[in-house]
């Protein structure tokens, strides 16, 4: 379906795309904002101030919104990732208008009272000491931090323990008013409206409101890894778990779609989305090579699109009585054979079609293609999203092979093994 693409003067981009199958519409707001804009001493704000823009403003007093949205036979929800920030809404398309009122508002006019500021810290804090009681969670924060030096991408979303002690109402404030602007932010509707008419009241709802600050470059260019990262944590949990990670590229890399290849020849096809689609399925190399051997007893696999440059992680639990050293050869042993002998016609033709479904899976109901509309406008751009079958289609065993050479090497590894208690030494 095509679509309308504009600005407005305060520098609000406005991404529409209208669509008549279905008497529903969706609104998302994203902003340029999450862990990567952050700095150590302040890491977890973004996620923060998103909790914080569901208490309420003056027009729209804590509560107000979610008994107004149910009595429209809408759903809402806001998230936080290391790239973006974002609201949205789904309702009845005659409904539609009030999406656009809450997030002008609380664009413009959220209150950050101080109560409010030092009652969410203990919710976040709690939150994160319920991701602390799973060792796997445990185990992919400390692969992530060690696999990056310099870029922001090593912090959490949710931010440190130690910062979220000490971040203070000014902070929350400073940095609202900082990447909550117009000028910063992209509103995306999707489903049954008019055009014209949706871009009128986005410009009667947001047009007024001022643009802020120009917004702070991001730093920390990573320094390409040259040696073996290794992270061992040690827990009560009797199961222990295992971790690999590489660096891989950003989403407009050319290689970013090659991998999404080999992701899903080695761990499964996915749909990469919020809305469904990541399911795994047993006939993939590493299901083969571990689970049906007896190695482990499960493996996944994670590539996602991100502006800078990421991971591609794996990880995997091992069977009962089996040793670090007899996985890690094993895994090392599937890499090196796919990059010595590639892989096979039928094999790539398989992981493009499973991976094209699951996209798909992700990508049918029209909140889910807001988002993937906003999403893709902040990691590349909705031409990327446009090509995104294109990109796919041309994916050749060739370069299957090229970029499991180029990335999974033993010199760009970050290990990480959680390991019970008792073992450690």
């Amino acid at each position: 379906m095509p679509i309308h693409k504009t600005y407005l003067t305060n520098g609000l981009q406005v991404i529409l795309q209208e669509s008549h199958i279905a008497p529903v519409a969706s609104f998302f707001v994203f902003y340029r904002v999450g862990s990567r804009n952050e700095r150590p001493g302040l890491t977890g704000l973004s996620h923060w101030v998103e909790h914080m823009l569901f208490k309420g403003t003056d027009q729209f007093p804590r509560g107000a919104f979610d008994r107004a949205v149910a009595r429209a036979g809408g759903f809402f929800n806001g998230m936080t990732s290391q790239d973006w920030t974002t609201y949205f809404e789904s309702f009845p398309a005659d409904r539609i208008e009030l999406a656009l009122q809450v997030e002008s508002d609380r664009m413009g006019s959220a209150l950050f009272d101080p109560a409010d500021c030092e009652a969410e810290r203990t919710v976040i804090i709690s939150e994160r000491e319920g991701g602390e009681n799973d060792p796997l969670w445990l185990l992919n924060e400390a692969v992530q931090a060690a696999a990056f030096e310099q870029h922001s991408y090593r912090h959490p979303v949710i931010g440190w323990k130690e910062d979220l002690l000490r971040i203070e109402r000014t902070d929350l404030y400073n940095h609202y008013r900082t990447y909550y602007t117009p000028n910063n932010a992209i509103v995306v509707a999707a489903g049954d409206f008019d055009t014209a008419i949706m871009l009128e009241r986005i410009q009667h709802y947001f047009g007024a409101l001022p643009a802020g600050p120009e917004i702070p470059p991001v730093d920390g260019r990573e320094p390409e890894q040259t040696a073996e990262r290794r992270v061992t944590l040690y827990g009560p949990d009797p199961t222990p778990y295992f971790m690999l990670a590489f660096p891989a590229p950003a989403a407009d890399h050319p290689d970013f779609f090659p991998l999404i290849v080999l992701d899903s020849i080695l761990g499964g096809a996915k749909g990469l989305g919020i809305f469904g689609g990541g399911a795994n399925n047993r006939s993939n190399r590493l299901y083969r090579a571990l689970v049906d051997t007896d190695l482990a007893v499960d493996v996944d696999s994670s590539f996602q699109p991100t502006i800078d440059p990421f991971l591609l992680l794996f990880s995997a639990t091992p069977g009962p009585d089996v040793e670090p050293d007899r996985l890690e050869d094993a895994v090392w042993s599937l890499f090196t054979q796919l990059q010595q002998e590639g892989v096979t016609d039928a094999e790539l033709g398989k992981a493009i079609q499973q991976t094209k479904a699951q996209f798909a899976y992700s990508n049918e109901s029209v909140t889910a293609q807001a988002y993937w509309l906003g999403f893709s406008e902040i990691v590349a751009d909705t031409g990327w999203l446009d090509d995104w079958f294109a990109l796919l289609n041309r994916v050749t065993m060739e370069d299957v092979r090229r970029v499991a050479q180029r990335y999974l090497r033993p010199e760009r590894q970050t290990v990480g093994w959680y390991l019970p208690e008792a073992e450690a030494i």
